[in-house]
C-alpha cells in the first residue's frame, strides 16, 4: 500500500501542462509587480495595499513560483503559493471584490496548482491516495 504507483504517461503530462499554465501565470504576475505597472500601482490602492509593497509581493510570488517548477523543491512552492492565494483571497474579501472572478480566483489557481502537482508526482499520491 505505501509504494510508488507509476504515473501514466496521460496523468504525467496532463500535471506538467497544469502546473506549466500555473508557472507562466504567476511569473507574469510576479513580473508586473516587480516592474510595478500602473495597473499594478492603481489595483493596489484600491484594494488597500501599500503601494510600496509591489516589488516585495512581485519578489515572494516569483520565489514560490520557482520553487513550484523545480521537482525537487515543487512541494514547498506549493504550499508556499498556497499561503500566499490565501493571502490574496483575504484581501478581495476585505475589499469586499467581486465573488467569482476575484475573491475566488486565488482558489481556482490553488487547485489547478494542486491538481498539476498531485498529477505529475508519485510521492504526493502516498501522502493523498484517491480512492476508487
Amino acid at each position: 500500500m505505501n509504494e510508488l504507483v507509476p504515473i501514466s504517461p496521460t496523468a504525467l503530462w496532463t500535471g506538467r501542462i497544469l502546473s506549466g499554465l500555473v508557472v507562466l501565470f504567476l511569473l507574469f504576475d510576479g513580473a508586473i509587480k516587480l516592474i510595478a505597472l500602473d495597473i499594478v500601482i492603481e489595483t493596489s490602492r484600491q484594494l488597500g495595499i501599500p503601494t510600496d509593497l509591489a516589488v516585495t509581493l512581485g519578489v515572494l510570488t516569483l520565489a514560490g513560483t520557482l520553487l513550484y517548477a523545480y521537482p525537487k523543491t515543487s512541494v514547498l512552492g506549493a504550499i508556499l503559493l498556497t499561503g500566499y492565494l490565501g493571502g490574496a483571497i483575504y484581501v478581495h474579501v476585505r475589499a469586499g471584490s467581486p465573488l467569482f472572478s476575484h475573491t475566488l480566483f486565488g482558489v481556482y489557481l490553488g487547485i489547478l496548482l494542486w491538481a498539476g502537482l498531485y498529477l505529475r508526482d508519485e510521492r504526493l499520491r502516498l501522502i493523498f491516495p484517491w480512492r476508487r
